[in-house]
This record gives C-alpha cells, structure tokens and sequence, in this order.
C-alpha cells in the first residue's frame, strides 16, 4: 500500500469533494479515509489515499491535482504519508 495525504482547503462552493473523487477514481487512487468541515465558509478536507495502482506517477498526480484545484478555486495538496507525518511529528 502506498499512502498520501491529500488536503483540500478554500472558498466553499458546489462539487468540490465531488471533482476531487472522481479525478481519483479515474486515475485508480482508493480513498481510504476522509474528513471534511465547512468553517465560516471556508472549505476544509483531508483524506488519506492509496495510490499503489495508480495509472499515473505520484509527481503527475500531485501535478494534476494542484492544476484541478486552482481550475475550481481551492488549493490542493499531496504529499506521501510518510513525508507528513515527519513534518507533523512533535
């Protein structure tokens, strides 16, 4: 299994776990866990994903989801879960 970290943040508006999910789903990336809030307005989501059959290489699809998420006004990133969980280590 390989895991990633993917969070969503910004303006809240219609469709966008519904964007994220079927670009994963098209591309082979399963969705293991996800959380999400609206605070204020404000869009928030974290999900945890496998990408070991993925049809892309992790750099491509961390690509392709920055580009999709500035095409629907949130800011997306992914990083693997190994990388975010040193980072978030206290």
């Amino acid at each position: 299994m390989n895991k990633a970290i993917i969070t969503v943040v910004g303006q809240d508006t219609v469709g966008i776990i519904a964007r994220v999910c079927t670009y994963l789903s098209q591309h082979n990336v399963n969705v293991l866990d996800i959380s999400q809030t609206i605070i204020d307005g404000y869009f928030n989501m974290m999900m945890i994903v496998d990408y070991a059959n993925a049809d892309k290489d992790f750099g491509a699809m961390v690509g392709n989801l920055e580009d999709l998420g500035d095409d629907i006004g949130v800011r997306i990133r992914c990083q693997r879960e190994e990388i975010f969980t040193k980072m978030h280590r206290i």
